[in-house]
């Protein structure tokens, strides 16, 4: 009886970070002859999140970057085998594939410096490749939409996995799906420990984080936040209060769409104006 729960509570735990696959095509983003702007003058990273790929996650938020002028970049990592759901494989191995990439970005833009942009576990990796990594020097602008920052218990159910199935929860979060990323990312994960110890901020690069007061994967959503100095927490219902957008949602959201692009480009930043998104 303690095995069925502890793999229910498993595939919950894997199944709740993912966002859905799309076929659609990039439509405008990944276009590896774009040159940044002067007024965009970075090119933008978009990271996806656990379960996902890149083509899915952003497949609404890259194309409206592109659109407004941006030279955004998307691709999927962390794959334990060809066409598997992303961001599985440990999150120091999904950093360096993210490190790689970025090399990747810089050296097709000729740019010094990108920004990124990641979502859920996609924003724990914006946030973990410029410190643990040591990707500060490359990168200009973080921007992270619902990270685990701090790890999280996805409403109680990693908490109750645990006191169930103790460490067989543990080892079926890794061995028995493969999701070695999982175990990463909930409260006492090792790449949480990595991440936390001493200030995550890096010198020269530029924070926004942005959560939803609706989200009940990544828990309490304030260990999204990063309380340093320099850092821009905020809930989306600070700007929109009337926007209930879910964790996943937050993919899928214009109002997050133009707390985005604010937040890379400070300086011509616009009054949002409020939409809504999936409240998922």
């Amino acid at each position: 009886m303690r095995h069925t729960v502890v793999a229910v509570l498993t595939f919950a735990l894997l199944g709740v970070f993912a966002v859905p696959a799309s076929a659609a095509p990039s439509a405008g983003y990944n276009d590896w002859s774009c040159q940044p702007s002067a007024d965009h003058p970075r090119p933008v990273v978009l990271i996806h999140g656990l379960g996902g790929n890149g083509q899915g996650n952003w497949g609404y938020h890259g194309p409206k970057l592109a659109d407004a002028g941006y030279c955004a970049f998307s691709f999927t990592y962390g794959q334990q085998f060809p066409g598997a759901p992303g961001g599985t494989r440990p999150v120091k191995e999904s950093a360096q594939e993210v490190g790689a990439f970025i090399e990747k970005v810089l050296a097709a833009t000729g740019s010094a410096k990108v920004d990124l942009v990641g979502h859920s576990e996609g924003g724990f990796l914006s946030l973990y490749v410029p410190k643990v990594a040591g990707y500060a020097p490359q990168v200009s602008t973080v921007v992270a939409l619902a990270p685990p920052t701090h790890g999280t218990t996805v409403s109680g159910l990693v908490t109750v996995g645990q006191l169930l199935g103790g460490q067989d929860f543990i080892d079926l979060l890794t061995e028995g799906v493969m999701c070695y990323a999982c175990s990463d990312l909930v409260v006492g994960g090792e790449a949480v420990g990595e991440l936390t110890d001493g200030p995550i901020a890096q010198q020269g690069v530029d924070y926004t984080i942005i959560a939803t007061r609706y989200d009940v994967i990544v828990t309490p959503p304030s260990t999204s936040f990063v309380p340093e100095p320099g850092v821009d927490n905020q809930y989306v219902q600070d700007t929109c209060a009337l926007d209930a957008v879910g964790h996943a949602g937050l993919a899928f959201d214009p109002t997050v769409t133009q707390l985005i692009t604010n937040a890379l480009d400070p300086s011509t930043a616009v009054d949002v104006r409020c939409g809504f998104g999936p409240p998922v």
